[in-house]
Formats: C-alpha cells, structure tokens, sequence
C-alpha cells in the first residue's frame, strides 16, 4: 500500500500552483480503518467534486485475467440491494449531478461532481457499494460483452490502436503495463462472476482507498462524514502491497511492422521507458517533462521546427511524458511523415536531432520558456476543481506525498541544461522501441 508518510492527521498545507497571492489549504487526514481523506477548498461556486481512489489498476490484474480492473470498474454500476443498478444515477441526473470513473495501470477512481448539500449522498452511495456490490451471472455475461464490443471497436478495428499496443508490450516484456488496460480478448472472454468478485474483495477496501472532496466544503466538516460514513467500514482486508515484475534493462533497439488495408497515412509510434516521478531521482521527472515540451510539446517545438519546417520530412511531431505512474513511465514520440517519406525514415530522422542535441543542447531562453510554459498550463488546468482533485488523486496513488505536490512548480523551475542532457541520454536508440504503421503491401 502507498500510503501519506509525510502527512500529520488533519495537516494543512499551501497549494505551490496557487502562489502566495491565491493561497489554497489542502487538508488531510486518515480514518481509523486506513481510509485516507483530502480536502481541497474553493468557495467560488457552491459544488463539490467527490471522488474516490483505488490503489490499483490494471497493473494489479492476476496473470491471465487481463482487463479485469476496467471490467469491474463497469459492474461497480450495476448496484447493490440498497441502491439497485441507475438508482443513483438517477437521483444524480434529478439534481443536475455528474458522474463518471476510469481505470489506469495504478489506479481505479470514481467520482460525482454535486452541488455541495448533496455530498453526504455521494458518501452513502459509494461507501454502500465498496463492500455491498451485487454481481448476477447474466449481468456479469451482458457487461463483458459491453467491452468486448468496446475493445473491438477502440483496438482491433483501429490500426493505430493495434500497434500502440504492440509497441507497449515490446516496451514492458514482463511488467504489468506491457498489458493494455482494457486486456487482451482471449482473457477478457474468460472473466466471470467469481474472477470479479474475488479482485473486489481483495482491493476494494478502506484501507486502499483514497477519498478527495474538492470545492465548496469544510475540512473538518468533511472529516466527520466521511468518519461516520466510510468509517463505519470495518478494516478486514489489509491492503496490498504492491510488488510487481520487472523488466530488465532495454539494451537493444525493438522495431515493429503493421501494415493495413484501412491505413491511408503512414505513422510513426516510439516509446522509451523513463523514470517517473516515483521512481526517478530527485529532478529526473521534472527534467524528462520540460524535455518532452521543448522536443515537441508545441509548432515552436525543436523536432517541429527541425523536421516539419526545416527538412520537411514530416507534417506533424508530438511528443509527451505523463510522469504519474507507479514505476516506470513511458516517454512518447509520434510522427505523421510527409508525403515518399517512410516512418523509419522519420524515426532516424528523430535520431539524428537528438544526437545534435546531445553536443549542442538547448537555448537558455528556450529551456526558460518550456518551464514558463508547463507551470502556466498546469496553473490553468488546476484552476477546475475537478482537475485539481484528479491531479492529487492521481499523485497520491502512485507513491507521491502531499510533499511532492509542494515541490512541483519549485522542482521544474529548478531544471538545469545538465539534467536535460542526462535526460536526453535516456532516449538512446538502443532502449526504445519504434513502431511503424503502413498502408498495406
């Protein structure tokens, strides 16, 4: 379990997005059976994001059961004897109410956005199916048909969907994340009703559990429901630990092949395993996430300007890393080539960019304007109580402290042309897996 360990019950602490001018108290607390409460003020309009985190996701399925945490996130819909299945959906749509979960490698949430009286009832409702969810056969049957229907539809029809997967499984050959979230067909077809209740049991409890209140709501208000309601919860299930399978190090370049009749535009797809920011040293995150942004994070990006503009070999270059993840996090290259130019042609392209780069680094303006950049994003971004509550549910999940959060803006302001370069020399060909999707021969 990942818990808070630098966090004091009931401990208030300044949100660093916020700056000094716009102080925001985040408050913290833990109830007696695990369960770990934050609470994220904003009074300017009177809702409430309520949402609730599971420290697990797909990277927690049993071997051979892949997808089965998105497939339980569907049945956590399907009710319990107090509120049978739309019950509370219902209820939610009559008072102008929203509602949606979602599943990742890490985690599982689910969440309502209320005006704020209502927030008790979002308490009631989610403590009640935590432990009392009902689970029919032909409801299990019909609900698994529903992603079958939905990973037919997102993957095996989708040419792009197929080789983003292959190219995840070559990047994680024996991590859980090598697995899409959504599982593997031939797996999924054999997820039944004693396969679902037995991974609910094992981590749908308190003491796994992370819950967010975010909005117009009291901290010590929201302690005491949240005591009275989840705590009501009996601890009986210790929560996992999570230990996971590791890859080794990636010492050889992995290139993979799709060719297909519904391909019209030929693409490029390249993945290298990096540091997240659980797992990478001090800095190495924040340094991976300013490098991703002045490499492609916009038209006045370095591969754009080099690779669109300047040689024209592409008509497009995007470049992401999402350092929230349990382990390791994935570094992310693509690229729509111009027209008599191939993707493999575009990827070493690529190379030849970070070579340079690696000798001649980054303008100190340009390093300037990145980090300028990502902080005034982020700042917009959290500005939604939603988003902010998903960007603490999320950290907090994947082994970050309250403390982390408090650094972000520090620690990415801190980034030096150094740990750029020490980033750079993670995307060496030769650890990183490229995929090309081609019109079919």
């Amino acid at each position: 379990m990942t818990h808070l360990p630098t966090l004091q019950p009931r401990d208030i602490r300044p949100d660093p997005l916020r700056g000094d001018a716009v102080p925001l108290a985040v408050s913290t607390h833990r109830l007696d059976n695990g369960m770990d409460v934050i609470v994220i003020p904003d009074r300017r309009s009177p809702i409430v994001t309520h949402m609730v985190w599971y420290r697990n996701g797909a990277a927690e399925d049993p071997v051979g059961q892949s997808g089965i945490a998105h497939f339980l996130e569907h049945l956590m819909f399907k009710g319990t004897e107090r509120h049978p299945a739309r019950h509370f959906s219902d209820r939610l749509a009559a008072i102008g109410g929203q509602e949606n979960a979602f599943t990742s490698y890490d985690f599982t949430a689910f969440f309502q956005r209320v005006p704020a009286p209502y927030l008790a009832m979002c308490m009631e409702y989610e403590a009640d199916r935590m432990t009392n969810l009902v689970l029919e056969d032909a409801v299990v049957a019909s609900e698994r048909d529903v992603v079958l229907a939905e990973r037919g539809m997102m993957c095996e029809a989708n040419p792009a969907g197929l080789l983003d997967e292959a190219v995840q499984a070559a990047a994680f050959p024996a991590h859980p994340c090598g697995r899409p979230v959504i599982g593997w067909r031939h797996e999924i077809e054999g997820l039944g009703r004693s396969e679902a209740l037995a991974y609910y049991r094992r981590y749908y409890t308190p003491s796994n559990a992370i819950l967010i209140v975010a909005g117009d709501a009291d901290p010590e208000a929201v302690f005491d429901m949240a005591a009275r309601i989840y705590g009501a919860i009996d601890a009986t299930v210790t929560a996992p630990v999570r230990k996971r399978v590791q890859d080794p190090p990636a010492r050889t370049h992995r290139a993979i092949t799709l060719r297909d009749d519904q391909v019209r535009q030929p693409i490029l797809q390249r993945l290298h395993a990096v540091p997240s920011a659980h797992t990478g040293a001090p800095g190495e995150s924040e340094a991976l996430q300013v490098l991703a942004f002045l490499l492609g994070g916009d038209e006045t990006s370095l591969l754009h300007e080099r690779l669109v503009r300047g040689l024209g070999c592409a008509t497009g270059v995007h470049v992401s890393y999402w350092g929230t993840a349990y382990d390791q996090a994935s570094f992310h290259i693509s690229g729509t080539p111009a027209a008599g130019i191939s993707p493999e042609v575009l990827d070493h392209s690529i190379d030849e960019v970070l070579l340079g780069l690696r000798s001649g680094g980054f303008g100190a303006e340009d390093i300037e304007r990145a980090k300028t950049q990502i902080v005034a994003r982020a700042l917009y971004a959290r500005d939604s109580q939603a988003q902010l509550a998903q960007w603490y549910g999320m950290s907090l999940c994947c082994g970050l402290s309250i403390a982390d959060l408090d650094a972000w803006q520090r620690t990415v302001e801190a980034v030096t042309p150094e740990a750029l370069g020490n980033a750079l020399r993670m995307l060496d060909r030769q650890t990183g897996v490229s995929g090309y999707l081609l019109e079919a021969a």
